[in-house]
């Protein structure tokens, strides 16, 4: 059995083979296979199966996985895994696959955890011209996990849904499920430690990703752009988070991790502010400050601690 996370491009053509894999697989050497929509969800799919799991993430390492395309191999391989754990309203490429695989057990994390704070809430009056610009801040935020709180209720309920799966290996999940969520319990009280004496609380994001974080750690968020890191805002909205970032005398703006810096940089020039990387951890790279979750989590506690001058 493979512990290690691996991608749907590496293992297509071998979980074409494992479709008929059975509930009770772990047990025949093969593994429990599941297919993870995101690095978030494979990770604790990882952390919670161990050794009784085989993992494959659905989307390509360094890509945004809004954007993931899934080729008629994965499709397959979603269709054939024994647990399929996604998140409904994320990736509708997968929402599209998930509809049409009728014979595999579905977990969507969207039904598990509380998923109700926008994206950004700002306190300006965006009437009038601004109106739809700004209808992309107003939508609920799908970037639970940056709440280790939340994210801990995902982990549970994969525990659970992979015990279903696998009876024999329910101890273990359990086992394995209580040691993560208390590992996420000791980074949310490093979180609201280090971010509760702030010199500045207002939170500029050129995506706004991260309404959970700063919903959990009573901070401001501020989007350049939308939920869609792509969405070019107009000049209307550039002026007006020019004015909000020097009204608010935010020093600090940060930048996604998987998408350009150019906004971000040309927003920071106008106001003589400093760009750091803030990443929302949609998936991990080459350049990642960490190796996993835990890691760049606690690099953007110690980026938010500098940014926003806190003590």
């Amino acid at each position: 059995m493979k512990r290690s996370l691996v991608t749907l491009w590496a293992v297509a053509g071998l979980a074409l083979g494992a479709c008929g894999a059975s509930a009770d697989s772990a047990g025949d050497g093969k593994g429990v296979e599941v297919a993870a929509a995101f690095y978030p969800l494979a990770y604790a799919v990882e952390r919670v199966g161990g050794d009784r799991v085989d993992v494959t993430n659905l989307s390509k390492p360094g890509t945004e996985p809004h954007d993931v395309e899934l080729t008629p191999k994965a499709v397959a391989t979603l269709s054939g895994s024994d647990l399929v754990v996604f998140e409904k309203g994320f990736q509708p490429a997968v929402d599209e696959a998930i509809g049409r695989a009728d014979d595999a057990r579905i977990l969507d994390v969207a039904s598990t955890v509380d998923l109700t704070v926008v994206a950004a809430d700002d306190g300006h009056d965006h009437g009038g011209e601004h109106t739809e610009e700004h209808a992309d801040e107003a939508a609920v935020d799908p970037h639970f996990w940056l709440d280790p709180t939340r994210y801990a209720k995902a982990v549970e309920a994969i525990a659970a849904e992979l015990a279903a799966v696998d009876p024999a290996g329910a101890t273990a999940y359990a086992r394995n499920a209580e040691t993560f969520v208390a590992e996420l319990t000791a980074l949310d009280a490093e979180f609201a430690a280090g971010l509760k004496h702030c010199a500045n609380r207002d939170l500029v994001t050129g995506h706004v990703a991260f309404a959970y974080l700063a919903d959990r750690y009573d901070l401001h968020q501020s989007g350049i752009a939308g939920l869609s890191p792509d969405a070019e805002p107009s000049a209307g909205a550039m002026k007006e988070i020019v004015e909000h970032i020097r009204e608010h005398e935010v020093t600090t703006i940060y930048a996604g991790a998987l998408v350009s810096k150019d906004l971000t940089e040309t927003i920071a020039k106008e106001t003589g502010t400093t760009v750091a990387v803030l990443d929302p951890l949609e998936g991990l790279t080459e350049s990642s400050a960490g190796n996993d979750y835990l890691e760049v989590m606690r690099s953007n506690l110690a980026t938010l601690k500098k940014g926003q001058v806190c003590r």
